[in-house]
């Protein structure tokens, strides 16, 4: 009985499928040889296409968000910083620095095409000095411009906060302030070179 199951067994293994071959045969193909790769050779992707942008994690080139606020609140104090001074009929005034830069900047990696943007809201301390009523009037506050996001230079705004208004007439605190809206237009161009700037990041 014992005898029958042993050849039993035996004749099994001898007909099952022997599926791992443990002896190289002479016509086998040689093992392969290990070799460093050249850089150019790692960047390339082997479709000819250029290598993704983004990190060397994000290989597929899906969503990637890069945090550029400390380069951008530095760069838009610089050159809003070196708007110095307009003359107006009747006065001139000055900026005297950014007195708040809030808001973010950043670049994003989608689908392998990189995009920046921001969203920022700005306050410009200014001074100036306008001939009223026939007397030199000292006049110090704010520029302030509302929130606004990359590609919107066109409909930026720019509100006029004194911090000391006292003996202005209604008259003259309005012409004041469409003195001081002319600086607008180099805000706007000072926006636009930060603008390129970010791209080129």
């Amino acid at each position: 009985m014992e005898d029958t199951a042993a050849a039993a067994a035996t004749a099994e293994k001898a007909s099952s499928y022997r599926y791992w071959v443990r002896e190289a045969t002479g016509d086998a193909a040689p093992l392969p040889v290990p070799r460093k790769l050249d850089p150019a050779a790692a960047n390339d992707n082997g479709n000819g296409n250029p290598p993704p942008l983004g990190s060397v994690w994000n290989q597929a080139g899906t969503w990637e968000e890069k945090n550029l606020n400390s380069w951008a609140n530095s760069r838009i104090k610089d050159l809003l910083g070196s708007l110095g001074s307009l003359e107006f009929p009747t006065g001139k005034a000055s900026i005297d620095e950014v007195s708040k830069c809030s808001g973010d900047a950043f670049q994003v990696t989608v689908r392998n095409k990189k995009r920046v943007g921001y969203n920022y809201e700005l306050s410009l301390r200014f001074r100036g000095e306008w001939l009223i009523k026939e007397e030199n009037k000292k006049v110090k506050g704010h520029l302030d411009i509302p929130e606004f996001s990359f590609g919107e230079l066109e409909d930026l705004e720019l509100q006029v906060r004194f911090s000391d208004d006292k003996g202005l007439a209604s008259n003259d605190k309005t012409q004041i302030c469409k003195d001081l809206k002319s600086f607008l237009t180099p805000i706007q161009e000072k926006m636009r070179m930060f603008e390129e700037e970010l791209k080129g990041r």
